[in-house]
């Protein structure tokens, strides 16, 4: 049966974990750089054009999102790092705010991290995902705009990010285009699936 979300309302931002939605549900954490198409991979998911804000100027999400998908669940788009052009005490506030939630939600289930296909695994990259694995927390790899890069170039990119990355090199790695759609199907599977599941911890198989 093809699971599909039908239905997804915006519930609130939120800066302190302390002001999370009141109806607890399974949440899914989307994190990345701040250029790497996280609110266009989030509307493409929804079917919604503009429920994730996009913008041509990397940084614009300062904010810890709800979206609430199905009654079931929610998406949680977590501000951008690596590029956006704020201050120094802006940028902490942003990671003080994305480890506070983290490390602290009893409902997270999984942190979908993003990286950019044809870029590759940048430094910031490598430094999330080892704060993740030593944390013992539950992620997934995404590799946005895949449109940019050939079907038969991506099985080489994989194979070049989970280098980069230090994780072994079965390790799932979903190619997702909001554009063509590659993906689209694979991930909403995965978070209706991974709503039914328990938490476990590292990279998911």
């Amino acid at each position: 049966m093809k699971r599909e979300i039908k239905n997804t309302v915006f519930i609130k931002s939120i800066v302190n974990l302390g002001d999370k939605p009141g109806v607890r549900r399974p949440e899914f954490a989307f994190v990345g750089r701040s250029n790497v198409g996280k609110s266009s991979l989030i509307n493409c998911l929804v079917n919604r054009k503009n429920i994730a804000r996009v913008s041509k100027n990397p940084g614009k999400t300062d904010t810890i999102n709800f979206f609430e998908i199905n009654g079931l669940f929610y998406l949680v788009d977590l501000p951008g790092y690596g590029f956006a052009r704020r201050s120094r005490d802006t940028k902490k506030d942003w990671q003080r705010m994305i480890e506070e939630y983290l490390m602290g939600s009893a409902d997270l289930r999984s942190v979908f991290v993003l990286l950019d296909s044809k870029v590759g695994a940048k430094e910031s990259d490598v430094q999330l995902i080892e704060w993740l694995s030593f944390n013992k927390l539950p992620f997934r790899l995404v590799a946005t705009k895949s449109d940019k890069i050939s079907r038969s170039r991506q099985r080489q990119r994989a194979e070049e990010v989970l280098r980069s990355l230090k994780l072994p090199e079965k390790t799932p790695l979903i190619f997702f285009s909001a554009k063509n759609k590659q993906g689209r199907e694979a991930l909403i599977d995965l978070l209706f699936l991974k709503t039914a599941e328990k938490i476990s911890a590292g990279p998911e198989g």
